[in-house]
């Protein structure tokens, strides 16, 4: 099994640089198979998120389609696979960024009655607890 970096995978989506494209389609396509699959941290699918909002201007609804589509390939295994899919719905049903619900969803995972935040966007759902100020 070998890892994936955020820049590997936003330059095999998002195919804006050629040559690292290509660099990008070539890994993926020769060493991440169902078999041995390549493997995506909580931590990438952070920063993916983030790059393809902020940097390229990807509306919720795709960006929510990327991560869909990365946790159901068989060519990548990602990290806390449940975890991620339950902090995706909520990502689709909330306004806060897919990594606030990938801490929500974690943390109540490992037995967190809640976690706090001074995020209001966060804090609308039942996973945070907002810090009056």
């Amino acid at each position: 099994m070998i890892g994936l970096d955020t820049n590997v995978l936003v330059r095999f989506i998002v195919q804006d640089d050629k040559r690292q494209a290509e660099a990008a389609t070539r890994l993926m396509e020769r060493r991440c198979t169902s078999e041995d699959p390549g493997l995506v941290s909580s931590i990438v699918l952070c920063e993916l998120a983030w790059v393809l909002d902020r940097g390229y201007g990807y509306d919720r609804r795709t960006v929510a389609s990327v991560v869909r589509r990365l946790l159901t390939v068989q060519e990548l295994k990602v990290e806390n696979a449940e975890v991620a899919w339950n902090a995706l719905h909520a990502f689709e049903e909330g306004g806060a960024d897919l990594a606030d619900y990938l801490i929500g969803v974690g943390n109540r995972k490992n037995k967190a009655e809640t976690t706090y935040t001074f995020d209001r966007r966060a804090a609308a759902g039942d996973l945070f607890t907002l810090i009056g100020r």
